[in-house]
Parts: C-alpha cells; structure tokens; sequence
C-alpha cells in the first residue's frame, strides 16, 4: 500500500508540474512582425533580423514573448493586405504592422496606401489585435507634394484607430552608411541593433499593454 501510496504521490507531482509548464507557455505573448524586407532582414541570418534581436531584447528585460517573423521582401501595402489574413493567424496576441517602404520607392499614390493600410488596421481591429503602427517616411527624390501626402498617412491612421505610432523605422540608420549594406537602403545587423535600440522603449510600452488587465 506504501508503494501504490508512494507512485500516486510522484503521478500527482509530475502532473502539477507539467501543467505549471504548460500554463507558463500559455501565458506567452504570441506577436507578428509583420511588414516587408526591412521587417524580414533581407540579407542577414534569421537571428540578425528585427523580429529575432527585438525578441532577444525583450527577454532580456524580463517579457515572455515569441515575435513571429512575417516579413515579405519587396512587398507594398496592397501586397500585404492580400496576405494579412492568413500571415497573422488565431491567437496572435498582438501586431507590429510595417509597410509603406516599397509603396514610396515605387510611386504609388500616398491615398492608395493609405487606403490599404486602412483596410489591414481595420480587419486586424475585427479580430480584437492590438497593432503598434510602424511608420515611414517618403524619400526626397519623390518630391515635397508626395512626400507631405505619404508622410502623413502614418499619423492620421494612428489617430483613426487609436494605436500607438512609432513614427519611423529607420531611425538612427537611415543616413549612416556603416549601418547600412551595399545597397544603402537596408540595414545591415549593426543596423538592425540599433532599429531594436531606437524602437524598444515603444514596443515596450506595446506589449505593457497587452499584460495588462482586460
């Protein structure tokens, strides 16, 4: 009878534990980046893009989070909204949406990225995820008009939906070119540590407020 006891005793220690392992890794906060090569990290190692330095940092300071990596390289705002759907799935607890980039590179006009933005915050607002808005800014070549209208979008959406705003993401490497790869539009690892750096204390602020008490 001490033996059976005893067996019971250990199914019973062993079963509170995994469930304490289990209720840990659900309590884990599931975010996306979702966005284009600059989200991606075209041409770096899987651990040197956004997502994978901004994760580590996050843990550093204490978060329980997994940040998936939803990066598509050369992808506008319309492109994004064809996939937004699927590429952020049931359960994702929270969005850090980054497009606009290649919409500006390429010309198209600020209402219509504007429009397709629109349209993503809108759907991710349907689905009850919280999104942390990552702005861009148009490059001169395109122009003052252009650059006023596209600048814009980022603010104005930001007000509309009540999200925070991190205005742009290419702070800080933008105009330095030991930050940047060959190219001189896309941040090399150096670079992308300082993007995390410059935009911790916003997201920081983001996944406080998915801790927080609903």
């Amino acid at each position: 009878m001490k033996f059976k006891a005893a067996v019971y005793h250990v199914i019973v220690i062993t079963g509170l534990f995994f469930g304490a392992a289990f209720g840990a890794q659900a309590q884990t906060l599931q975010l996306v980046g979702f966005g284009d090569s600059l989200m991606a990290g075209y041409q770096l190692a899987p651990t040197e893009s956004y997502t994978a330095q901004l994760e580590t940092a996050l843990k550093a300071k204490g978060y329980d989070v997994a940040i998936t990596n939803a990066g598509v390289s050369g992808d506008t705002t319309s492109g994004g909204l064809s996939r937004i759907d699927w590429s952020v799935p049931d359960g994702t607890n929270g969005v850090i949406l980054e497009l606009g980039a290649n919409d500006a590179l390429r010309g198209v006009l600020p209402e219509q990225t504007e429009k397709n933005l629109d349209a993503m915050l809108s759907r991710l607002k349907e689905r009850n995820i919280p999104v942390l808005l990552v702005g861009m800014m148009a490059p001169p070549n395109m122009g003052g008009d252009y650059g006023q209208r596209f600048n814009a979008i980022f603010p104005k959406l930001a007000a509309k939906y009540d999200v925070p705003l991190y205005p742009f993401f290419l702070d800080g490497v933008v105009t330095h070119q030991d930050l940047q790869l060959e190219d001189r539009m896309h941040p090399n690892e150096q670079g992308v540590a300082v993007m995390v750096e410059k935009s911790l204390p916003a997201v920081e602020a983001f996944v406080k407020s998915l801790s927080a008490p609903k």
